[in-house]
Order: C-alpha cells, then structure tokens, then sequence
C-alpha cells in the first residue's frame, strides 16, 4: 500500500474505535428519548431525565477527551493547560467511579504532543484497570524533555498483548486494528519526536508507562 493508503486506512481504524466508544452513551440517549414519548408517569419520567442526562454528560466527556488525545486541540496554541488534561481524564474515569485518579502534574503548561501521550497512555492504563483501582499520572517538563509515567494497580491488571506490542513498537502490521490504533499512533508520534515509550514487564502487580519526549 502507498503512505497515502496507509494513513487512509490507519484514519478509517481510529474512526472505528471513536464511534463504537461513543455508541453507547449516544444510543442510551436515543433509548431515553424514545422513553420519554410514551412515558406518562411523573416518577418515571424524573427517571427518565435522570439517565439522559447521565448519557449526555458521558457523550460530552468523551468527545473532550477525544478532542485533546486524537484531535488538533483548536483554541491552544502551542502547548495546552494541564488541567484540561486532568479534567478530560478524570472525565473519563468519574462516572463508573471504579478508577481513583491521582494527579502528579505540576507544569503551567504542556506541549500537544505530551498532551496526547499523557492521556492516551492513561486510558490504556486505566482500562487495563478491569476490576477498578488506582491510576496515578506524573509528568514532568525540563530543558530539551518532557517526562511522563502513568502507573496503574488493582486487583485485577489485564493489558492485552496487542496492545503493549503497539505500545512496544512491535505490534506486526497485520495485528493493526481499531483496538490498536490509539496505542500504534501513540508509539509513532514519539518515535517521530526522537523520544521512547517503555513498559513494565507482564504479569507484574503494577502497571507501569513511561514515555520521554524530546522538545
């Protein structure tokens, strides 16, 4: 395939993921609404409204996390507040309330590639988090380098292997899919950069990323 196939294509597999993340919280909306036509019971139309706006509020959450982790983050500049990276990942998190999120962030501000490293690494961390638990996220910038690690622990740790050999840079073209893409673009993005991701080894109690990105 040409790069153009492949970027075509590689677009075409993220899609794919953002869709069927937000198909839920949009089709428990279009469910909610169909409810509340024929629903003429005061209790249950409160109900109703409640789960709507649950919906809406999970639908609005991902769409700014998907703005900031795969999208040009139009209205910053060059670099982003790191409080938006906190809310949108918490934002992520709060609504099943599994995940306690820990802050270790202390920058004014981050460039857009440290952005998209930092949280995407945190939902992978964070959904490898299966039965909930603690997801800490630390980064530091310093002349010429910026310092990320994202560290997870619960009872119950599960990082497919797919996507840690994305995030390894070993994943084989053929194993590229929408599961991967996010986890594959981020190891791109930094190798592109000069910088490196590394990973805690399998079956260890904690999960551990790190990424170094030069710049």
């Amino acid at each position: 395939m040409t790069h153009s196939t492949d970027s075509i294509e590689f677009a075409s597999l993220l899609c794919s993921r953002l869709c069927h993340d937000l198909l839920s919280p949009v089709g428990a909306l279009n469910n909610g609404l169909e409810l509340m036509a024929d629903e003429t019971d005061p209790d249950m139309r409160e109900r109703c409204l409640e789960l709507l706006g649950d919906s809406a509020r999970t639908s609005a959450n991902k769409l700014k996390f998907f703005r900031l982790a795969f999208g040009s983050a139009g209205g910053f500049g060059d670099a982003v507040p790191p409080h938006e990276a906190r809310v949108a990942i918490e934002g992520m998190f709060a609504g099943a309330g599994r995940v306690k999120v820990g802050w270790l962030v202390e920058d004014a501000m981050l460039g857009k590639l440290a952005v998209k490293v930092l949280l995407n690494l945190s939902l992978i961390a964070g959904d490898a988090l299966v039965r909930g638990g603690q997801l800490d996220i630390g980064a530091e910038s310093r002349p010429g380098v910026t310092e990320i690690v994202v560290r997870a622990e619960g009872p119950k740790l599960v990082l497919d292997p797919d996507l840690r050999a994305a995030l390894s840079g070993t994943l084989p073209p053929e194993g590229l899919a929408s599961r991967t893409a996010a986890a594959w673009m981020v190891r791109q993005l930094v190798e592109s950069a000069g910088g490196d991701i590394v990973l805690s080894p399998p079956g260890e109690p904690v999960l551990l990323f790190g990424a170094s990105i030069p710049g």
